[in-house]
């Protein structure tokens, strides 16, 4: 047994930088953290090879005093908190003090301040790598900050190599500053790679002009499709955007939900919102948002985790209930309309497949009415799917709530019954309604629809290869960087598929082809469901496995 000693002071930074920084933008984060903890009104990112190379974050904050640059670098050095009270209530975005340390304990760093308007009199303190030994030296520099991080984790390669490539680590970095930029709409957001400026997002100060914002980093599309959220209720303020239910996601790559300006991720918080989508979106999607609750800091542990993005409510309950209420409020506008859509496919002129029989449905909901099974399973494609054949000779075995009058048995030959039975009835326009000699059965037409579809595309590709067929129009999309350039990545692997989708821009895609067999999809939806996907999971099963 190895006697217990105390770990010497580089090596504690080690470890703390391995939980405090993970990647480029984790230097990222920080850095933006501290210069809107300093009053910054604007904040400017260079990076150089993906954020390996070089990060330059200057901000024109309050700055920091020469007596306290060398202090700043060394562990559990804060300005921020100074008692276990102010702790409890933290309104900051920082707070422990070891971003700094744990970031120049693998990199070369130099921090240059000033808090002064007279550009003259700032200063530079550099640190390098374990030995932590920090030197201060007089350096123009307006009022603010500028933090330069060079050659990330130069000084531990197995943490180096786990890094991806310069594309990924920028796309990590891109989607920290638009967090950033969605949480303060107030500072203007300047970004800059390899020498060229990617973003620039100007201070929005006017309710149209946040909008705008949103738009930009959101998409037009999700900002003309959003409900407008805004309740107060005692100390509990939410206030933000929600996409429509027809505005839903494969992924959930676009949601945004922040706490007193802190962006976070909660399983209460995300439960809340599922539970208020729950009557409106189909299985497997997910919702689009962007969300503020604001509320008292002492109401709200930040201190969970190392990188703060997890947080506890101290009254958990009430924050559930207050957003799913607000939510479903929102909500509650879009519904009618859906339901308008379900009721008329509820009530159409609909009969009994065996022989036309109309069917007296007393005794029923009337959003559950009988439809004419070949036309229904049409929908689906299995045209031997129950009633489709004339000769079934079957009798069906209705529910007996139908005016209480007694059914005939199931009688059909079992030769002639298919597995999943006889159709009955079509509820909602979305399922249809089987009986077989088992019982009930219920078949989602959406999905079956789905795998036959599938499997012709899976048998295609792997015979003769997926057939495409040109649209009439091609059609444009407005799309991220990132995904532009997955698109351009990806180029040949989903023309193979069947989806002949180029780049026309950095940000603009165009779909000039789709599987014959998806011809009436929607291609916008189809290929963005693919590109989230990709950039989700580095694969995508939209098509074919």
């Amino acid at each position: 047994m190895l006697p217990i000693r105390i770990l010497e002071p580089r090596l504690a930074n080690q470890i703390a930088a391995g939980e405090v920084v993970e990647r480029p933008a984790s230097v990222v984060k920080e850095a933006i953290e501290n210069s809107l903890d300093a009053g910054a009104s604007r904040v400017e990112i260079d990076v150089e090879a993906g954020g390996t190379r070089l990060l330059r974050i200057r901000d024109n904050g309050s700055g920091i005093m020469e007596a306290d640059l060398a202090l700043s670098l060394a562990r559990h050095a804060t300005s921020k908190i100074n008692s276990i009270e102010d702790l409890e209530a933290v309104a900051s975005l920082g707070f422990r003090g070891e971003a700094l340390a744990s970031i120049a304990s693998v990199t070369r760093l130099s921090l240059t301040s000033n808090t002064e308007t007279e550009s003259a009199r700032g200063h530079q303190a550099r640190c390098e790598g374990r030995e932590m030994a920090v030197e201060v030296r007089p350096a123009p520099h307006p009022r603010g900050t500028t933090l330069e991080i060079r050659d990330l984790f130069y000084n531990t390669p197995a943490r180096r190599k786990f890094l991806r490539s310069e594309k990924t680590e920028f796309g990590h970095i891109l989607e920290v500053i638009k967090r950033q930029a969605l949480s303060r709409p107030d500072v203007t957001f300047v970004l800059s790679h390899n020498g060229k400026q990617i973003i620039h997002y100007p201070a929005a100060m006017a309710d149209n002009e946040q909008k705008r914002r949103v738009a930009g980093i959101c998409g037009k599309e999700f900002a003309a499709r959003t409900v407008p959220v805004e309740r107060n209720a005692g100390p509990l303020r939410l206030w933000g955007w929600v996409a429509e239910p027809t505005f839903s996601r494969s992924q959930a790559d676009l949601q945004y939900f922040f706490v007193n300006g802190r962006v976070i991720r909660d399983k209460l918080v995300s439960h809340a919102i599922r539970q208020a989508y729950r009557d409106v979106l189909f299985h497997g999607r997910h919702p689009a948002f962007v969300l503020f609750l604001e509320l008292d800091p002492a109401g709200v542990d930040v201190n969970v985790h190392p990188t703060k993005h997890e947080v506890r409510f101290r009254e958990s309950r009430g924050i559930h209930d207050f957003l799913f209420s607000t939510l479903s409020r929102a909500l509650g506008d879009v519904r009618p309309g859906q339901a308008a859509v379900a009721a008329d496919a509820a009530s159409r002129d609909i009969t009994m497949a065996q022989g036309n029989m109309p069917l007296d449905t007393g005794g029923l909901p009337a959003s559950v009415t009988t439809v004419s099974a070949q036309n229904a399973l049409r929908m689906v494609g299995l045209d031997s799917f129950g009633g489709g054949r004339s000769d079934a000779g079957g009798s069906f075995a209705l529910p007996s709530t139908i005016k209480g009058r007694p059914q005939p048995e199931f009688s059909a030959p079992s030769g002639d019954i298919p597995p999943l039975g006889f159709a009955v009835a079509q509820l909602h326009g979305v399922y249809i309604l089987s009986e077989n000699q088992q019982g009930l059965v219920l078949v989602d037409m959406h999905a079956a629809h789905e795998r036959i579809t599938y499997e012709r595309l899976k048998g295609a590709r792997d015979n003769a290869g997926i057939t495409r067929q040109p649209l009439l129009v091609p059609q444009t999309l407005a799309v991220s960087a990132r995904e532009a350039a997955v698109c351009a990545e990806q180029f040949e692997e989903l023309a193979a598929l069947g989806v002949w989708v180029e780049p026309v821009g950095e940000e603009m895609l165009i779909v000039r082809e789709l599987p014959a067999a998806l011809i009436d999809a929607d291609a916008e939806a189809l290929v963005r469901d693919v590109l989230s996907d990709l950039l989700e999971f580095g694969t995508s099963d939209r098509i074919a496995s």
